[in-house]
């Protein structure tokens, strides 16, 4: 007898911000010269770097990235 296997790719999935293995990151990137602050865990040395490269510099303005993970699961029906 011969098993047969089902595959439902019609499911609904969501998104879970992944917390348990990896933390956030954060950069700031100056908008004039294209320098970066370089990635850290916390929001504070990145933004420390940005007023101190508009200080040297007088660039005033600066992209800031946020970087956070997640996950793709299949919804279950009490979401």
């Amino acid at each position: 007898m011969m098993a047969i296997t089902k595959i439902w790719r019609f499911a609904d999935w969501v998104l879970k911000l992944e917390t348990s293995n990896s933390r956030p990151m954060y950069e700031m990137e100056c908008v004039s010269c294209d320098a970066t602050s370089g990635v850290a865990e916390e929001p504070t040395g990145p933004q420390d770097w940005a007023l101190k490269h508009a200080g040297r510099t007088q660039h005033t303005l600066f992209r800031a990235l946020h970087t956070c993970f997640f996950h793709a699961v299949p919804k279950t029906v009490r979401e």
